[in-house]
């Protein structure tokens, strides 16, 4: 009896080629997210204890397309670094921002679950990258205490950026997501 090699026996799974449309997206993302995160920033709004990034309405674009994903990783990694953020900032504020961009696709089906991921990722993780990454600890308050300021803080800037204006742009966008997010 002839003894059958893996190659023979499984078959091969290529992974599906990136198509041109869904690079194209990915890019054009994370290019508004970063132009948007510069004019929070000159406006005082993109960093620290309050952040109302006007970028971060973007993180419902999942909703849509799973392109967005890895724009939104992208635009805010490249955000972060070119506004001089610290470098846990770099590192674990775009980490947030990625796991609420899957999350969102993830809650795809329910449209009023959009902006829920990227609040609970981003109030749960900017605030220990605000007091271990930027030592931004209150004078008189324990690190836990720091910790729930920095939560409602962070957690408040989240839900005008992606629960009001997260949510306007997603009504906004439904009307024309065949045309924008279209599949070809």
């Amino acid at each position: 009896m002839k003894k059958q090699s893996y190659s023979e026996t499984a078959p091969v799974r290529v992974a599906p080629p990136i198509s041109l449309t869904t690079m194209v997206q990915a890019a054009m993302i994370a290019a508004i997210y970063v132009v948007l995160t510069f004019i929070a920033n000159a406006f005082g709004l993109a960093n620290y204890a309050v952040q109302v990034r006007f970028s971060e309405a973007l993180t419902i674009l999942p909703f849509f397309t799973p392109a967005a994903i890895p724009g939104l990783f992208i635009g805010c990694l490249l955000s972060n670094i070119l506004t001089g953020c610290a470098l846990p900032d770099i590192i674990f504020g775009s980490l947030a921002t990625l796991l609420g961009a899957c999350g969102t696709y993830a809650l795809r089906k329910w449209k009023w679950c959009a902006p829920v991921c990227p609040i609970i990722a981003n109030t749960v993780i900017v605030p220990l990258v605000l007091i271990y990454g930027y030592g931004l600890l209150i004078e008189g308050m324990s690190v836990l205490q720091c910790y729930g300021y920095y939560c409602l803080t962070v957690g408040a800037g989240e839900i005008i950026s992606c629960g009001i204006l997260g949510m306007i742009l997603l009504f906004a966008l439904q009307k024309y997501q065949h045309t924008l997010f279209s599949k070809n």
